[in-house]
């Protein structure tokens, strides 16, 4: 008999009956278990880049000097980012036919609401555009990323 209440426990209660009962342990572990698969996918997306994520991170990682750096195929709670800049919480998503259908749309707007929450926010950006485009695409990060270090200077 647990001496908490099945709400209390599943608020993350580390009292020391949980303890005890290993429920808390067993928790933890399966976290953990969960971030390990997250990161073992997000280094297999890394070696399987579509053609638009590749040309797009060919322009994103070469820039150096004073600009925030990004990470490619980044986790995110149970998310993989296609780019992720953690010093301004900024997420480059490349977006494809797969994201064409509405059942994409919805999670893709569901990811997107979740991720705001979190204080991160997505620029989603068509893979026609950085085949036809690149240099407009460019453009755009540049000025989001400027708008973002205005916003978090002032």
């Amino acid at each position: 008999m647990f001496l908490t209440s099945p709400a209390k426990r599943r608020e993350g209660d580390r009292s020391p009956s949980a303890a005890k009962s290993g429920w808390w342990r067993g928790r933890a572990a399966g976290t953990a278990l969960r971030r390990t698969v997250i990161t073992n996918r997000a280094r297999a997306m890394r070696k399987a880049m579509t053609e638009p994520e590749v040309i797009l991170w060919s322009r994103l990682r070469g820039r150096g000097g004073e600009q925030p750096t990004f990470r490619r195929q980044h986790p995110f709670g149970s998310i993989i980012l296609d780019f992720y800049c953690p010093a301004l919480k900024l997420a480059l998503e490349v977006d494809g036919a797969a994201h064409w259908d509405d059942d994409a749309q919805l999670r893709d707007a569901a990811r997107d609401h979740w991720l705001a929450r979190q204080g991160v926010q997505v620029m989603r950006i068509p893979a026609s555009r950085v085949y036809h485009d690149l240099d407009g695409v460019m453009d755009e990060v540049l000025l989001k990323i400027e708008a973002l270090k205005r916003s978090r200077t002032s």
